[in-house]
């Protein structure tokens, strides 16, 4: 069943409302489309949710410190010199002293008249305290007594001299009246009287107030004495002897005894028998009680009390179990009763913390006051440069959907994993709606761990903005989304629609998704996701666990490996670069905030609705004001795409695996048309415990971001090489790193990653351990511009490397010349450059032109390999003492690059040959169709009929001789013809194989000569069999050196 308390709910009839409680494992009826447990809108159908306006999220503007509970707001102590009763007025709805005021009462009748006008004048309902310091019955006049019996005082009349006395009542109110009386007992003893009671203020926290009246005796130690011995029958230290002995050093009536040896020792530690020890008596050790026959020599000293003085005491202690928070906006339509999450600002996404919003009068616009005390720190501030706040998000809205569920787990695989019900209710779109619109919507135990069925999913629907005929355009806003089973917001096969100011917290899977890889144009404007944790639906959404005990969809006998193919569960998962992420926040997950990923060809119910490859060659859409913190595996990833092809013997990964994948953005995803940067602006990443971000990919800028207090702040990995997408390149802008800020987060007791840190080496969390190094930004290969960034307190310490900006050392592919460093600033960090000692210098000059930021030529790729020998009994070199080689060799081999010449000149000797050959499996919702094509030098032949195509290319001109079909209508013979046909082709021909309407896809290039080619390929595959190739002509049996 869903609670539902919805102001402004409207709904068309062909909008479904399911609102049963059915349970996963009963037998009723599912919907064929919506499942079961749900709110369905199906073609045709209207959903519009308007709840009260509501802050979604913001940000603390200061710190909150973990504290204790209680804190003493008020302490008034008063000794001699103030004489009299001493009278407090506070105020009972916050516990703050309104006024205070002595009456000397003692000297004479005026203060008495004084004392009773006082207390007739005050308000009724404010709290009267009253104590007598010293003395205040002398001239205290029966009208004031009076007075103070009407207020409920049972002891004011019986006043003694120098009586101590308190008194605690709310005017007005006798019942309220706490009291307490005691007789002065002259100068040597002391007296005391104590009241107290507690308080409850208009904002629910309540305050003790606890006032003490007294005659206090302070004492002190006399000197050590020693009038005895061990030696006789024992050592005997009697009070009556000791007084003979030292007259005029004793008191009468000491209040304690100390006994040690002349050794310092304790008398209870000696081991000996002691016969009698009393303050009144003294101290006596008996020789015949002992093992040994004799005591230890031993001495006294005893308490001395001092003459009694008078003292007050009054304090206020404000049992506070609440805090203030300063916010940095107006908390329009924040309530009393609300529940508040801040997020972390530490490695640990587990601190993040809820609240609920107490009353608050007092409180300016953007203050709140809340229950509880924090356990952990959270950074409301800028720290070395760093905005580090943390994100405060409402959960509450006005119309709560929320999900019935079991109180534990059951009938499902998910069971393994959750003890508790992961069955939830969920809300689902279907294709050709007439409008929805939701806004002011909280959302709570909604989602199931079953596919498509999530909290809010928009399933197929196309265009759902201007462009697909809403008006006004589809949107979700001012959502709270919390304890979800499946997901926040999923966008299936949906494009144009506006996610805005939408909090995600505790889900399970990646938060904010979209699915397939066709879902374009959509936007996620200021939405916050933390505390995302894994799931079971898909690989990415898995731990290592679930990752080994899930084996359906992977090949039998198949065994995971969860770092390669699962552990990548995310705030917003992004399966295609052209949507918006604008002001987001990723504030805690599993393993990463932001994740750009590519399917290769779409996958799923979007199956064929772009062509292989489009996602990959996409730019991205905008990308500004986002962070990213608390995460364990990356703050932000651009890389890897998912396996879109189902398990086989030669891949055995399930359907939807990670795997790698390359993106390289162009003009309309054509690699022949310009290159188009993916600009990430103002993006911050803190406290990620491995990378801030990792960016894999040609013509990725980063402007005006901040790292801080990660792992590794940023890696740049290339995305482009010949010839799939030469010359592109990545470069750094206007950016902050900084090693280790002033964030030492919180010590924990179960805490192992607690260690030295820093320039000042103060303890602090740290990011994977105490001897992981840490690195400000490395390059991992290039093409890299880097240019007005500062780097700020990185530090080496013993045992532990740390690099502000350097490259990825565990590199096993080039790493290029030409990156650019310019005005770089090093704050704090020392300062020095480390270069390889072993020198080789070389100057090359490659065959072939490069554009401006490429790393290959625009020809291809130029390499040289090096091999360096040192002879038996050199000295180390040392690239201090001597900048020049000691020891060089003469090169064996000049071997000149191939050149590719224009198509004017094709029939000279040396040129390229670009070919490609595809055949795939092409899709529309339900239409599957096969597709073949061959391609040189950018000339294509389409397979027009099924069968096989077999293109023959001259191998030493490059020519296309012919281009011949082999028809399926007499497939019996095709291996036959196959083989005439070959064995009649001449030695030096190059051939190009593809297919249509086979079980399976293929793609073959080959040779016919004497000997074998290494670039000879055969590429088979369920869906989508391709190969792209770039050979020198004429084709020559290559020698190696």
């Amino acid at each position: 069943m869903f609670s539902n308390y919805m102001s402004s709910f409207k709904r068309s009839p062909p909008t479904v409302v399911h609102n049963s409680h059915p349970r996963l494992d009963d037998d009723d009826e599912e919907h064929s489309y919506f499942g079961k447990k749900y709110i369905g809108v199906g073609q045709g159908g209207t959903l519009e949710i308007f709840g009260e306006k509501k802050l979604a999220w913001t940000f603390l503007n200061k710190t909150l410190h973990p504290e204790k509970s209680n804190q003493k707001s008020y302490l008034f102590h008063r000794s001699w010199g103030n004489r009299g009763i001493i009278l407090h007025v506070i105020d009972p709805t916050t516990g703050d002293v309104l006024h205070s005021d002595r009456f000397d009462t003692y000297q004479g009748k005026t203060e008495s008249c004084r004392l009773a006008k006082f207390v007739n004048d005050i308000k009724a309902g404010l709290i009267l305290c009253m104590m007598v310091n010293d003395e205040g019955s002398n001239n205290l006049e029966d009208s004031a007594k009076k007075i103070l019996s009407r207020l409920g005082s049972n002891f004011i009349s019986n006043l003694g001299f120098r009586d101590p006395w308190t008194f605690i009542v709310k005017k007005g109110h006798p019942s309220s009246a706490v009291e307490d009386h005691t007789v002065y007992k002259g100068p040597k003893e002391s007296s005391k009287a104590q009241s107290s009671f507690q308080f409850q203020s208009s904002s629910g926290e309540y305050f003790t107030i606890t006032s003490n009246s007294q005659w206090a005796q302070e004492a002190e130690w006399t000197d050590w004495f020693d009038r005895d011995d061990e030696r006789g029958s024992g050592d005997w230290e009697k009070l009556f002897d000791l007084r003979k002995a030292y007259p005029d050093q004793l008191c009468s009536d000491p209040l304690d005894i100390q006994v040690q040896t002349h050794d310092g020792i304790p008398f209870n530690q000696t081991g000996d028998v002691i016969y009698k020890i009393s303050k009144d008596y003294g101290f006596v050790c008996l020789n015949k009680d002992q093992i040994h026959g004799l005591c230890h020599n031993y001495q006294v000293r005893f308490l001395c009390g001092k003459l009694v003085r008078p003292e007050v005491f009054l304090s206020i202690d404000m049992l506070t179990d609440n805090t203030i928070l300063e916010l940095s906006d107006e908390v329009v339509g924040w309530r009393t009763g609300d529940q508040v999450v801040v997020a972390s600002t530490d490695y640990s996404m587990h601190q993040a913390e809820e609240f609920t919003l107490l009353p608050c009068p007092t409180c300016m616009s953007n203050q709140v006051k809340i229950k509880g005390r924090a356990k952990f720190i959270h950074i409301g501030e800028e720290v070395d440069g760093v905005d580090m706040r943390a994100e405060v998000g409402l959960l509450t809205r006005n119309i709560l959907l929320r999900g019935e569920t079991e109180p534990t787990c059951y009938g499902h695989e998910a069971c393994k994993f959750f003890d508790f019900d992961t069955f939830g209710g969920h809300l689902k779109v279907q294709r050709r709606f007439k409008a929805v619109h939701i806004s002011g919507l909280e959302l709570q135990y909604m989602g199931q761990q079953t596919m498509g069925h999530y909290p809010v999913h928009f399933h197929m629907n196309g265009d759902v903005d201007e462009k697909g005929g809403y008006s006004p355009p589809t949107f979700v806003s001012d959502l709270s989304i919390h304890h979800s089973f499946s997901r926040c917001v999923t966008i299936h096969g949906s494009n144009g629609l506006l996610v805005k100011d939408v909090v995600g917290y505790e889900t399970l899977g990646h938060c904010f998704f979209t699915e397939d890889g066709p879902e374009e144009r959509n936007t996620f404007y200021h939405c916050l996701g933390l505390m995302i944790r894994a799931g079971t639906l898909l690989p990415s959404d898995r731990d290592s666990k679930m990752c080994r005990a899930i084996t359906d969809g992977a090949y039998p006998g198949y065994v995971a490996n969860p770092r390669q193919d699962c552990s990548a569960s995310s705030t917003f998962w992004i399966a295609n670069p052209n949507n918006n992420l604008i002001n987001c926040a990723a504030a805690g997950s599993e393993e990463t905030g932001f994740w750009f990923i590519f399917h290769h060809v779409p996958t799923g119910a979007s199956e064929g609705l772009y062509s292989p490859g489009h996602t990959e060659h996409t730019p991205m859409g905008q990308f500004t004001n986002n962070r990213a913190h608390s995460n364990y595996r990356a703050g932000m990833i651009l890389d890897n795409g998912v396996k879109t092809t189902e398990a086989n013997d030669k891949d055995k990964r399930p359907f939807l695996s990670l795997i790698g994948a390359r993106y390289s953005p162009h003009q309309d995803a054509d690699l022949f048309k310009p290159r188009v940067p993916a600009i990430i602006s103002h993006f911050i990443a803190y406290k990620n415990q491995d990378h801030g971000a990792w960016l894999r990919g040609g013509d990725v800028w980063l402007d005006g971001c901040q790292f801080a207090d990660n792992g590794i702040g940023l890696t740049l990995a290339s995305g482009g090489t010949f010839p799939d997408d030469d010359g592109s390149h990545q470069q750094v802008k206007n950016s902050l790193f900084v090693g280790e800020s002033g964030n030492r987060g919180t010590l924990l007791p179960d805490n192992n990653i607690w260690g030295p840190g820093g320039s000042d080496f103060s303890s602090r969390t740290l990011p994977r351990g105490i001897d992981f190094p840490i690195r400000g930004m490395q390059i991992y290969d290039g093409p890299v511009n880097v240019q007005n960034c500062t780097f700020r307190k990185f530090a080496a310490l013993h045992g532990r490397h740390t690099s502000a900006f350097g490259f990825r050392l565990n590199n096993s592919w080039q790493s290029c010349p030409k990156n650019y460093v310019t005005n770089i600033t090093f704050d704090q960090v020392p300062v020095s450059f480390c270069v390889c000692c072993s020198l080789i210098f070389l100057k090359l000059k490659a065959n072939n032109e490069r554009e401006q930021f490429a790393f290959c030529s625009v020809k291809g790729c130029e390499r040289v390999k090096i091999t360096a020998t040192i002879p038996e009994g050199s000295p180390p070199s040392n690239c201090l003492a001597k900048a020049y080689p000691i020891h060089a060799e003469t090169p064996v081999a000049n071997a000149a690059m191939p050149k590719k010449i224009p198509k004017s000149r094709l029939l000279s000797s040396e040129h390229f040959l670009e070919i490609k050959v595809e055949s795939y499996i092409t899709r529309f919702f339900h239409i599957k169709e096969d597709f073949a094509f061959v391609e040189v030098n950018g000339k294509k032949w389409y397979q027009q009929e099924d069968g096989v195509q077999l293109t023959v290319i001259d191998g030493h001109d490059g020519n296309v001789v012919e281009s011949k079909g082999f028809r399926n209508s007499i497939l019996q013979s095709v291996p036959a013809q196959l083989e005439n046909y070959v064995n009649g082709l001449k030695d030096g021909s190059l051939m190009k194989l593809s297919c249509l309407s086979f079980a399976e896809k293929l793609a073959f290039v080959g040779f016919k000569g004497s000997f074998y080619p290494d670039w000879v390929k055969l590429e088979i595959s369920s869906d989508q069999a391709k190969i792209h190739q770039v050979l020198p002509v004429p084709i020559v049996y290559k020698f190696k050196l």
